[in-house]
């Protein structure tokens, strides 16, 4: 796959639709800067966006994923199996979110905790701990935080995933 191919033909189908970027953002619920991104090759929709896109210009997602027009045209059950694949991805970051904000209030919970017992003075060995504690899932709160808003969060898991098939094997 060609990205500066497959943002060229993207720009071609917007303005075939007479659509500014901002207008394409806009119905797609994205910043025209992420659809500059896609024109320019620089990135590319997530799957389910590339499932609106392909309703909207009225093409396959293949088409769109290969920067060209195709004849034989994808066929319905390989679109209803994008979907599903798109409804999976669109499942899998709600998990993650929620995963994520579970693990965001026991970093508040931890961070109250060790404000309390500093502002109060509070010592003693369960204070200390306490403490060291809330120091320690601060900080892995953080890493946790970059890692998955980063592109290494993807390769990681993916990396997880390719590890658990060759044990299953």
């Amino acid at each position: 796959m060609n990205q500066q191919k497959t943002g060229a033909f993207l720009r071609e189908l917007r303005l075939g639709k007479s659509l500014t970027q901002e207008q394409l953002a806009e119905a797609l619920g994205v910043s025209n800067r992420s659809v500059s991104r896609w024109e320019n090759g620089n990135n590319m929709p997530d799957l389910d966006l590339l499932l609106e896109l392909s309703r909207l210009y009225g093409v396959g997602v293949d088409e769109i994923l290969d920067g060209k027009r195709k004849e034989n045209r994808m066929d319905e059950m390989t679109n209803e199996t994008a979907e599903k694949v798109a409804e999976y991805a669109s499942e899998e970051k709600k998990r993650l979110t929620k995963i994520l904000r579970v693990l965001l209030i026991l970093a508040l919970i931890t961070s109250a905790t060790a404000i309390f017992l500093n502002y109060f003075e509070i010592e003693g060995r369960l204070a200390s701990f306490l403490k060291g504690f809330s120091g320690g899932v601060n900080f892995g709160m953080i890493v946790v935080a970059l890692i998955f808003t980063s592109r290494y969060g993807t390769k990681l898991r993916a990396a997880k995933l390719n590890m658990l098939n060759k044990i299953k094997k």
